[in-house]
């Protein structure tokens, strides 16, 4: 399943490129971080003005347009994607390899599904029986309790 999760990664990230320009140049926000204000606030006036706004989408065009030829081609979008790939999956083993190998085995990512499920047991077990009744179930998924990545990721069930 591992390669599974490699393979939605880049078309999660192909899809967040393509969405539109703030999306494929995201610059050193490309991991959904927002800035802060004061990276915003230019002129450091304590206001963030329209104009610093379209500066900074501006600035982060032209990062993603790496051949400064004023578009951004398939090819620069897919190289932004991949990087942002490559320090997704960088995270992901640094979590993931328990041994610091190189790689992680089976039982690497049993620890971590172990881990994830106990706390979301904790919270979804309202009753405190070690179990999920079928409301317990519902109720923890109404209420998004599917990790720290939203609605949709790390779903019981998903092997990751």
């Amino acid at each position: 399943m591992q390669a599974r999760t490699m393979i939605l990664s880049v078309i999660g990230a192909a899809m967040v490129v393509t969405a539109g320009a703030g999306a494929i140049a995201q610059g050193k926000h490309g991991d959904h971080k927002r800035p802060s204000f004061e990276e915003v606030d230019a002129n450091g006036d304590g206001k963030v003005s329209r104009d610093e706004m379209q500066a900074r989408a501006a600035a982060r065009f032209n990062d993603a347009d790496s051949d400064g030829d004023g578009a951004i081609s398939r090819d620069e979008m897919i190289a932004r994607a991949m990087a942002r790939v490559e320090k997704r999956v960088d995270r992901m083993m640094s979590r993931l390899d328990a041994d610091d190998d190189g790689m992680v085995t089976e039982a690497e990512m049993q620890q971590m599904r172990d881990k994830h499920m106990g706390r979301m047991f904790k919270r979804m077990d309202k009753d405190g029986d070690g179990a999920l009744s079928k409301e317990e179930f519902a109720q923890g998924h109404r209420k998004g309790h599917h990790g720290k990545h939203g609605k949709g990721k790390h779903r019981m069930g998903d092997d990751d």
